[in-house]
């Protein structure tokens, strides 16, 4: 990599880094923040008590599908607290640029959602297609955040101040949902 190359990924990097902490410092992201830790903890703790009550109730495609459907769901949540964390720590300061930045390229965000059906998958309880839909809806919010942080670090945003302009993005957003 040039100099010249190696100074401007520097920039994005920083530029990222700042949005990132500012954003994690805000009242929208503590919510978000909250819900997630809220949602992870739920799950597990349905999945260890009720759920395994339901499952017991199955037959073989529903208790596979509840197998596969309970995976996708912890790993969906295990992601997301992932970059949920990792939004923190950079606004606490816990991490350095260098090793959030490494730390982002961990989470797959991409690939955490729904899945295709499954044979046997209209037999789920309702705990646990309750916690499911919660849980994409907040995978939808958390790449709408993270695309949000991508177009600041890319310059994609409106001129002027790129934070703000994210920041009031965010207000916005979370007034849709908050109405809806």
């Amino acid at each position: 990599m040039t100099d010249r190359n190696s100074q401007r990924q520097q920039s994005e990097d920083d530029r990222l880094i700042d949005f990132m902490a500012h954003f994690a410092s805000s009242d929208q992201f503590q919510r978000v923040f909250q819900e997630g830790m809220s949602l992870v903890e739920e799950t597990a703790n349905y999945l260890d008590g009720p759920g395994r009550q339901d499952a017991r109730g199955l037959d073989r495609h529903g208790a596979i599908a509840y197998a596969t459907e309970s995976m996708r769901l912890t790993t969906r949540l295990m992601q997301l607290a992932s970059w949920l964390l990792l939004q923190r720590a950079v606004s606490a300061g816990e991490l350095t640029r260098e090793a959030a930045i490494a730390e982002k390229h961990r989470i797959n965000l991409n690939d955490i959602g729904a899945g295709h059906r499954i044979s046997g998958d209209a037999q789920l309880p309702e705990g646990l297609q309750d916690l499911i839909e919660r849980s994409l809806k907040l995978h939808q919010r958390v790449l709408k955040l993270d695309q949000m942080i991508h177009e600041s670090l890319n310059g994609e945003g409106d001129a002027g101040n790129p934070v703000a302009n994210q920041v009031d993005q965010l207000a916005q957003a979370f007034s849709a949902v908050k109405r809806g």
